[in-house]
């Protein structure tokens, strides 16, 4: 089969069932009759399945959380794992972000490659081989969840009542192939001791907002404070603290009260590093106030476990492994008022030889004697596929018949699907060169690229679904 020509056939097609998916605006929201993610989300599945349908697929919803699109029979399922969900826009887009646009070459839209974009990519290659009169050796389904950038209710719902697919690929992160992701864990650090002034501060703190997601780092934050006295000097205060950082941020008097608010760069929450938490600024420039006892006691313990802790040296879990590489840590959430105290939303990534729960446990002594908690733990052990695996090598040389790259397979800090598969990786979409928009304004994907990305899951399941290839290795 000629797979470059075989896409180039369906180029128009695949465009104009992208854009549709891409004008929905399917970030998580209430839940709703049927729509336990809200109705965007659930849009955003429903129109997957009606794409499966059109084509003479069989297709199937489960709890309005998940669904699949499915070819060929038999008692091996071949598993492609992809999502709907996206992220929040946040601001400062040139483009309304649920509208798709073409420019430069590129199509821009939240969810363009993260992971509408590839799961698309993957559809086609599917409805290729299937109008192609292709014979599906194995049992061939593209999977769709639609809770993967928060709590993976899709997931867990779909493995209910579905199963677990002998092995497969998530087309959520990177070429050439990933074959290992850290664990993952989200955990809140509650504040629980409360602690009245003797006398009136002169400086109170009465609400703090920073950040969405626990996997994102927050571009914004805000906070808002009631001053008794020497208004002016805090504020001349905050101008200079901005100077010397080199952040942008803003002030306005609300009646009687003092707003902050700082811009930062959101990330992804596996490379902390890459952003500038608006949260941290924001609480850095806190702690030069004399504020009442309990926000003092809330920015203190930020200042000693939170501000910068991007490896885990601060919780005392900092590890490095040969293949997975070190702890990452992103406080993705910090929220603060005065009737209920503080909280810290975090995401912790670690690589194999970390005794995650020990560490944790050892971690809460010390959080506690300051008055806090370690409350609403979620955990998943990290995530190895021998790499020696004939899928593994067979992906990866789909992959380098269509690309000048020998990159070697490798692991990642981010989570995908992939993991929720015995035998399952990640494969694609974004390649050596390309730039990481995701979870950013103005996420992007090159037309070309897509179109490439096609072409090698289009190799991939011709081998593996219809050549069984795996099998005769």
């Amino acid at each position: 089969m000629d797979y470059k020509e075989a896409v180039n056939t369906y180029k128009e097609q695949l465009i104009e069932d992208l854009n549709g998916l891409l004008s929905i605006n399917s970030v998580k929201g209430e839940k709703e009759n049927g729509a336990p993610v809200g109705a965007g989300p659930k849009e955003a599945l429903d129109y997957m399945l009606k794409l499966g349908e059109r084509d003479s697929f069989v297709t199937k919803s489960v709890e309005g959380l998940a669904g699949h699109i499915e070819a060929g029979s038999g008692e091996t399922i071949f598993g492609v794992l992809g999502h709907v969900d996206v992220v929040p826009p946040g601001d400062g887009w040139d483009s309304d972000p649920f509208t798709p646009v073409v420019r430069d070459g590129e199509i821009i839209a939240r969810g363009v490659q993260d992971d509408k974009g590839p799961t698309m990519a993957a559809y086609y290659a599917m409805k290729i081989l299937k109008e192609q009169e292709e014979t599906f050796k194995l049992r061939t389904r593209l999977i769709i969840g639609t809770d993967e950038e928060s709590d993976w209710q899709c997931t867990d719902a779909y493995f209910k009542h579905e199963a677990m697919p002998d092995l497969g690929f998530a087309p959520d992160a990177d070429f050439p192939l990933i074959y290992g992701e850290k664990g993952m864990t989200t955990f809140n650090i509650a504040q629980r001791q409360t602690v009245l002034d003797e006398e009136e501060p002169n400086i109170e703190l009465k609400v703090l907002i920073s950040g969405e997601r626990y996997n994102m780092v927050p571009g914004e934050a805000v906070a808002k404070l009631r001053i008794i006295q020497n208004m002016t000097e805090v504020i001349q205060s905050f101008e200079g603290f901005l100077r010397e950082k080199e952040v942008q941020g803003s002030y306005e008097i609300d009646n009687g009260f003092l707003k902050l608010g700082i811009t930062g760069k959101s990330a992804h929450g596996s490379k902390p590093e890459d952003g500038i938490n608006a949260g941290f600024v924001i609480l850095q420039f806190l702690n030069t106030l004399s504020l009442d006892r309990n926000a003092t006691s809330f920015v203190k313990f930020a200042d000693t476990y939170i501000i910068n802790n991007f490896d885990g040296t601060s919780f005392d879990m900092a590890h490095f492994d040969e293949e997975m590489g070190h702890v990452s840590v992103n406080t993705g959430l910090i929220n603060y008022t005065e009737v209920d105290g503080g909280t810290f939303g975090v995401n912790l990534r670690y690589p194999k030889g970390l005794d995650f729960e020990k560490g944790l446990e050892a971690f809460e002594e010390k959080a506690n004697r300051d008055g806090f908690v370690i409350e609403d733990v979620h955990h998943e052990a990290p995530h190895y596929v021998n790499k020696d695996e004939p899928l593994v090598k067979v992906l990866t040389d789909s992959y380098r018949n269509h690309v000048d790259d020998d990159t070697e397979p490798f692991t990642i800090g981010g989570g995908t699907y992939a993991r929720t598969m015995k035998k399952g990786v990640a494969f694609g979409a974004m390649f050596k060169d390309t730039p990481d928009t995701m979870h950013q304004k103005n996420e992007r994907m090159k037309i070309d690229e897509l179109l490439l990305a096609t072409e090698i899951y289009l190799e991939a399941l011709h081998r593996i679904c219809i050549k069984d290839e795996l099998n005769e290795n």
